[in-house]
């Protein structure tokens, strides 16, 4: 009857998902051990490391993981690093008062910048000039006063009136010299050589005068450096103590960082035998799961997939049915021998026998 035969294969299908899910399940569970198992060995691990100059501890929390992490430096370490700490703050205090110990150099620099600005204020051709008559009033009263002995002079000998020397115009238009008598000549002639040794020496006070001025600026630079550079020095014992006091405490940190050094290596290895143990369990429970099979579920369905077996139910309730087997001419015991012998075949091939 094909009724039959769908159920039978109905209830092989059902028989086989509930042993698929079965399957699927147990893997499921198989791979959350494998990766519980497999973050397990991949904790990080820290070790406890003492030295000769700090130990290290390490604190976990209930589940195994790190919580907290320090050291301890060693009594003689930390004599030292009380002894540094003293120093550095007395250190420091001598940095501080540097600024005003240091503080004539500034104000020194500044006034040789203000004075470079007061010469350099000035041209040299204004210099120059400046000069000339500074010098030329000095010299104005003795000029004079020979003047005025001269003139006496040429009054008692009675050659005031004696004029010679007199020349022409000059080829460039100006005028030639005037007549007077010799020492009057050489009174001017003595007085001319002064002004022009005067002028070359007026220029060259120009010249002196800018590069006077520009030395200010450079003395005083050397004041504001000197300055500034007193002030770092006067760092210089602080960097120095408070550098002596970090070596120190990198020696009490020794042991930590040895310790999570250490603890990152058995991590690593940890986290290796992790991977393989979770690639092992994934591999193992996908393999449990490829094998879920239902041997009696697959001999329902090849039963209903069987035509022989088909043919020999609906020949069996036919002749039920009619009262015997004179309908179909088949005795009743042999369609029952057949319909076993289709079962049986079937259930063999099903590998339930």
């Amino acid at each position: 009857m094909p009724f039959i035969t769908a159920g039978a294969s109905l209830l092989g299908g059902v028989m086989q998902g509930d042993a698929a899910r079965s399957a699927a399940r147990t893997s499921a569970n198989a791979q959350l051990e494998a990766a519980r198992i497999a973050a397990d060995a991949a904790k990080f691990r820290p070790v406890g490391i003492t030295t000769r100059y700090g130990t290290s501890n390490f604190q976990f929390d209930p589940s195994g993981y790190v919580s907290g992490a320090g050291y301890e430096v060693s009594p003689e370490l930390r004599s030292y690093q009380d002894r540094l700490q003293a120093l550095t703050g007395g250190a420091l205090s001598d940095a501080e008062l540097a600024r005003t110990q240091y503080q004539p150099l500034q104000t020194g620099a500044t006034g040789l910048f203000n004075l470079g600005q007061q010469y350099l204020a000035q041209s040299p051709e204004q210099v120059a000039a400046q000069y000339m008559q500074q010098q030329q009033d000095l010299l104005a009263p003795s000029r004079e006063r020979s003047m005025a002995q001269l003139q006496n002079q040429l009054f008692q000998q009675g050659r005031g009136g004696l004029s010679v020397g007199a020349t022409g115009m000059r080829p460039s238009g100006a005028a030639g010299l005037g007549a007077t008598t010799p020492e009057m000549e050489a009174y001017y002639n003595a007085m001319a050589q002064q002004d022009a040794q005067l002028a070359a020496n007026a220029q060259q006070a120009g010249q002196q005068n800018v590069a006077f001025g520009a030395g200010l600026f450079g003395s005083g630079s050397q004041l504001m450096g000197q300055y500034q550079a007193g002030q770092v020095s006067a760092l210089n014992p602080f960097t120095t103590y408070l550098g002596a006091g970090s070596t120190l405490e990198q020696l009490g940190q020794q042991p930590l960082e040895m310790g999570s050094a250490l603890g990152g290596r058995s991590a690593q290895a940890g986290a290796n035998v992790g991977r393989s143990l979770l690639e092992g369990g994934m591999s193992a429970a996908r393999a449990q799961q490829a094998g879920a099979y239902d041997p009696f579920a697959t001999a329902l369905s090849g039963l209903a997939n069987n035509q022989q077996f088909g043919q020999g139910v609906s020949n069996y309730f036919q002749n039920r049915n009619i009262g015997g087997a004179g309908g179909s001419g088949i005795p009743q015991y042999q369609m029952d021998a057949l319909s076993r012998d289709a079962f049986d075949q079937t259930a063999y091939a099903g590998g339930i026998y």
